[in-house]
């Protein structure tokens, strides 16, 4: 309950700065603040680290993961196959046809939770759509998938097949490695390029 108030609280800030933001002329504004406050108090937009986790061990197609971080943190350390979009391009026409699709689930994420909401509150509130949240950031993703602790003996089945699965999952996608975010850890995969890609054609003709 305190985080959801927490959470809360960070939300509805967010918000007044963005709906302080006057409207620019290029990219028009899709959700009103109230609509976006709305999807947000929702928590619409959160993958939580089990979810990403299970995605990637199953190599699902249809996941992209994107690190909002600068280039230097990215190449420190950075989730499998994970792109680096940085919050302060966001908007840059590069990187505009990896955000504004319909083909992938995006899953933002940056060290917390605040840089990675942030990038989603801009998108949604164009009204791009498809872009996620991954739920606590690289420190909670460090937490429970990398490096989780054993539960009591005592605790109910589901917590105990909970910790069985993050341990498979440490185990899978380099557990133990990544003891902070803030430390200097290097990822021996190498990282995928951001390449622009053709923008889509209209459809012609028809009523």
């Amino acid at each position: 309950m305190k985080t959801r108030i927490i959470i809360s609280i960070v939300f509805l800030g967010l918000g007044f700065i963005l709906a302080a933001i006057p409207q620019n002329t290029t990219l028009k504004y899709k959700l009103t603040a109230e609509e976006l406050l709305t999807e947000a108090n929702n928590s619409v937009m959160f993958y939580s680290p089990d979810e990403v986790a299970q995605l990637l061990i199953q190599k699902d197609p249809n996941i992209r993961l994107i690190d909002v971080r600068t280039p230097d943190d990215y190449d420190k350390y950075a989730l499998p196959n994970a792109i680096n979009i940085p919050l302060s391009d966001l908007l840059s026409e590069t990187y505009r046809d990896f955000l504004d699709q319909d083909v992938y689930q995006n899953i933002l994420y940056s060290n917390g939770t605040t840089d990675a909401v942030k990038a989603w509150m801009i998108l949604r509130q164009l009204g791009w759509e498809n872009n996620f949240v991954l739920q606590g950031g690289l420190n909670y993703w460090a937490e429970t998938i990398l490096n989780p602790q054993a539960p009591p003996s005592t605790v109910a089945s589901d917590e105990i097949a909970r910790y069985d699965f993050r341990k498979g999952a440490s185990q899978s996608l380099g557990g133990g490695s990544l003891e902070s975010t803030e430390a200097s850890v290097s990822s021996a995969a190498p990282k995928p390029m951001v390449k622009s890609t053709p923008k889509k054609k209209k459809a012609q003709g028809g009523c």
